[in-house]
């Protein structure tokens, strides 16, 4: 299928916002899953995954990317124009939100906050009755991504609490610091009712796999997605 370009708009340094249209495919997608983008860039076929950062919207879906510098898919994506079209498939993956939804805790780093805006922004409301924790860290505060929308969630909703973290944080930083795995490990406490959504890279979610299971966490209740 192909879908159009309507806008897009950098949000930190070499990342973006890309949100597009198609009058064949009407959003029916879980929120969590992705879309494959193919591109031919020169004689190869180059297919890419990228989750959907969206909430379910009649005809349109948006997607976040990393410009990688040597890649193939990304050059052509943050070269596109509005009016400009891409060729895509899905949607695909089943790192959705569990039946029953239980209380919450949402890690990230880096763009693997795409699908857990998709979840927040068409979730929330739907669950009062379920709190919904979301740590997300990057290195410098400018790596927050969509940090505005989860600090005006966190203000609409009192069944939804941001913990934003930073590696290296500037001096007048006032908030969390540190990897995420501490401040996961302190949201969860000694609660084992809660499951824990990971996305991000393939080391960091190992890493918090691995704690979980250590302090018993049963295997059922950790949900992931991770990237090279």
């Amino acid at each position: 299928m192909k879908a159009r370009l309507v806008e897009s708009r950098e949000l930190a340094p070499n990342t973006r916002h890309f949100e597009f249209e198609t009058p064949e495919w009407k959003a029916a997608f879980v929120p969590g899953q992705f879309l494959s983008v193919t591109a031919s860039i020169g004689e190869d076929e180059i297919t890419r995954a990228y989750s959907i950062v969206s909430p379910p919207d009649g005809n349109r879906f948006a997607l976040c990317a990393n410009l990688v510098e040597d890649g193939h898919l990304s050059p052509f994506l943050f070269a596109l124009n509005p009016g400009d079209e891409i060729d895509f498939r899905g949607p695909y993956g089943a790192f959705i939100l569990r039946r029953p939804v239980s209380d919450s805790i949402f890690v990230a780093t880096g763009t693997g906050i795409a699908p857990f805006r998709s979840m927040l922004l068409s979730r929330l409301q739907e669950h009062p009755d379920r709190h919904f924790t979301l740590i997300f860290g990057v290195r410098y505060e400018h790596g927050l991504l969509y940090d505005d929308e989860f600090r005006a969630l966190a203000s609409r909703h009192a069944n939804f609490e941001y913990q934003p973290t930073l590696t290296r944080p500037p001096e007048n930083w006032t908030g969390r610091t540190g990897r995420i795995q501490q401040h996961m490990l302190d949201a969860l406490g000694d609660r084992r009712d809660v499951d824990v959504y990971i996305c991000g890279l393939r080391e960091m979610v190992d890493d918090v796999r691995a704690k979980l299971k250590g302090i018993g966490l049963d295997r059922k209740r950790i949900i992931y997605e991770k990237y090279d």
